[in-house]
């Protein structure tokens, strides 16, 4: 009796979490489609693409209303991009996972923060090949304010305040560096990489977008994260990137949405890196 009334109210919270992820994500398909416009994404309200007509309330239900009529525009029967129901729902999964997997705590606000953020970029990036400012920068105060009210988990700080104070700083601070520093070298390997490629290439071979992209992410996750970002996305860069050019015959010259390969590798980061952080640390004898 006690298991089973402990376990409603976790049941009930998950459904909510989940609930609110399909109207955050019914939110980010506005910032998904109006940002890379440069449009306001609180005026006007949603409208069909093609009629103009305003939407009403009852066919603006994430992911239901999609399904009830049809995938198409109750005015004009125009179809509606599918793309819309699987952000609703892959923002309410997402949101779902991290309460899932990190409980009632600070850090599953974090995370799911840092997953709406992701949503929007990768989706920007594949259809628009932009990664807005709007978003990047907002992601980047978000990280850094909640730095402080989180447990510093990467320990690049703290390492280097056990070895430059007799007194290390309090935690809020030592997890405030840590995002400071997950930033600055999230940013700075991307720079350097997209420098790089263009002294020797005498072309751009990165947007600037990805540097901003990768200085929000790094503060989200710390160093040791950011840098297994990195490695992950240029991975799935270089293999899914091929598979689709062979696929659908483009040049060599083909532009491939880096921003989404990185979004969706530190997606994976955040719930599966951790087991990998500490495989290389215990591989490098790294404390």
């Amino acid at each position: 009796m006690w298991q089973s009334q402990k376990m409603l109210p976790e049941q009930m919270i998950a459904i909510f979490v989940f609930l609110f992820g399909l109207i955050i994500g019914s939110f980010l398909n506005v910032c998904i489609s109006r940002l890379p416009a440069g449009k306001s994404v609180v005026r006007p309200r949603s409208r069909c693409p093609k009629c103009g007509k305003e939407i009403r309330a009852y066919d603006n239900i994430p992911v239901l209303s999609y399904l009830f009529l049809g995938g198409k525009c109750r005015s004009c029967k125009v179809r509606i991009s599918p793309v819309y129901p699987v952000v609703e729902l892959l923002t309410g999964l997402l949101f779902l996972a991290c309460y899932m997997v990190f409980g009632n705590s600070v850090l599953t606000v974090k995370w799911a923060a840092f997953s709406a953020v992701l949503v929007v970029l990768i989706f920007t990036d594949w259809r628009e090949r932009i990664l807005p400012d709007a978003v990047n920068f907002t992601g980047l105060g978000i990280a850094l304010a909640i730095s402080f009210f989180v447990r510093p988990d990467d320990g690049t700080a703290a390492w280097l305040a056990n070895r430059m104070f007799d007194f290390p700083p309090p935690a809020p601070v030592i997890s405030f560096a840590d995002a400071v520093i997950g930033a600055a070298v999230g940013g700075g390997l991307l720079w350097l990489v997209g420098e790089a490629y263009f002294r020797l290439r005498g072309r751009e071979g990165m947007g600037f977008g990805d540097v901003k992209m990768m200085l929000m992410a790094g503060a989200f996750l710390g160093l040791r994260r950011t840098i297994l970002t990195i490695l992950a996305g240029s991975l799935l860069g270089a293999f899914l990137g091929a598979i689709f050019i062979i696929a659908s015959r483009k040049g060599s010259n083909y532009e491939l949405p880096f921003g989404t390969f990185l979004g969706a590798a530190a997606l994976l980061v955040v719930f599966f890196g951790t087991p990998v952080v500490i495989w290389y640390q215990s591989l490098f004898m790294i404390r």
